[in-house]
């Protein structure tokens, strides 16, 4: 290796290194007990950079949000997305698919709670929340398409509505809730699956009950003619 090469080898580590230290600030930045502190003057104060440094590594608030994503979604196991997708058979795609969700949203689950809870607050937060909520999208978009065309459920015309309820239940806020105190977000996995395949086992639209109307619409039913 010559002595240049070692050197701009050397000075990548270094980049690296600062660029690791100030992602793990942004990290417990947020989920530390004053979140709201979140800024990239505050970051750069607990990675003990200068704020020159957070914008040369990341550009922007934006950015570092980014960066924070993709190092959760490392960490967290997304990569087992594309073994889900290769599965030939969309069963074992779409559970194969709910099962790396549970495993990322277990993985920092702290973490997680905190961005969703801030998103409303933060615009730049919210903007890079909704950017990756819309790959999920095009994730259960692509499963349910992919039921239709092998298995003939669900038809087309209840595409809209079963990527919907696919969005919905492989949220963190859906694995949350129904993990509660007790579980972890891995552990309802099977249930979320079985949700999942009700969904896409559907063959026309729920006809609504009485109990699913209105309470003024089932008083106009029931008044007297």
């Amino acid at each position: 290796m010559s002595p240049r090469a070692y050197k701009l080898g050397q000075r990548q580590a270094a980049i690296d290194e600062t660029r690791g230290r100030v992602i793990t600030a942004a990290r417990e930045l947020l989920v530390s007990a004053d979140p709201g502190r979140f800024s990239i003057d505050a970051v750069a104060q607990k990675a003990d950079v200068s704020r020159a440094t957070v914008y040369y590594q990341f550009r922007s608030k934006l950015g570092l949000l980014e960066a924070l994503f993709d190092s959760v979604a490392a960490a967290g196991g997304m990569a087992g997305l594309a073994d889900a997708f290769g599965q030939p058979d969309p069963l074992a795609a779409l559970d194969d698919y709910i099962a790396v969700f549970g495993r990322f949203w277990g993985s920092d689950r702290m973490l997680h709670r905190r961005l969703h809870g801030l998103a409303a607050l933060d615009p730049d937060l919210g903007e890079a929340l909704l950017a990756r909520q819309e790959w999920r999208r095009r994730g259960a978009t692509a499963l349910v398409s992919r039921f239709t065309e092998q298995q003939g459920t669900p038809p087309a015309e209840l595409q809209p509505d079963v990527i919907d309820v696919l969005f919905t239940v492989t949220s963190f806020e859906t694995f949350d809730a129904l993990a509660g105190a007790d579980k972890t977000p891995e552990a309802v996995v099977p249930l979320v699956q079985h949700l999942a395949r009700a969904a896409v086992a559907l063959t026309a639209r729920p006809v609504a009950t009485d109990s699913a109307r209105p309470a003024s619409a089932r008083r106009r039913r029931s008044a007297p003619r």
